[in-house]
């Protein structure tokens, strides 16, 4: 009876999460994700900085790298505060024709670059049939130059 309600509180916990805006937002917000790991990564540096045996006060006003990893930290929380609060983004399809578009020009490139009746079709629709004929010499062919005859 205990795993069965084991089960049930997890399944209550993960509906509610389900209905929870911010954890919604954590899940489909990319960038929110990259701040926040951004912000803990800062924290965990600075936080090892500063447990490093010096007074907290000394290290806050002359590790210049614990400052700056303060300030990193305090920059992605605040960018992932600003997301929170903003709506968020829909996201537009982005290319629609202009996308299109190049695939088709790709895919022409390619099928004219593979196959040589198409280029031959293309080529005889924009320029024209080539004419064949066949080449006959009017001239005759010289007579060749003696072979120098090497004195031993």
């Amino acid at each position: 009876m205990a795993a069965k309600d084991r089960i049930g509180k997890a399944g209550d916990a993960a509906r509610a999460a389900q209905r929870n805006q911010y954890v919604r937002r954590l899940v489909e917000d990319e960038e929110l994700r990259s701040n926040l790991i951004a912000a803990y990564g800062a924290a965990r540096s600075a936080y090892g900085r500063m447990s490093n045996g010096k007074p907290a006060t000394r290290a806050l006003f002359e590790d210049r790298k614990l400052q700056r990893e303060l300030r990193e930290a305090v920059d992605a929380l605040r960018d992932a505060s600003s997301s929170l609060r903003e709506p968020p983004r829909r996201r537009r399809r982005r290319g629609g024709l202009g996308r299109s578009l190049l695939l088709i020009v790709i895919a022409g490139a390619l099928a004219m670059a593979l196959s040589e009746g198409l280029r031959s079709k293309v080529l005889d629709m924009l320029f024209g049939a080539e004419e064949e004929f066949d080449y006959s010499s009017t001239t005759t062919p010289s007579e060749p130059a003696p072979a120098s005859v090497s004195a031993s």
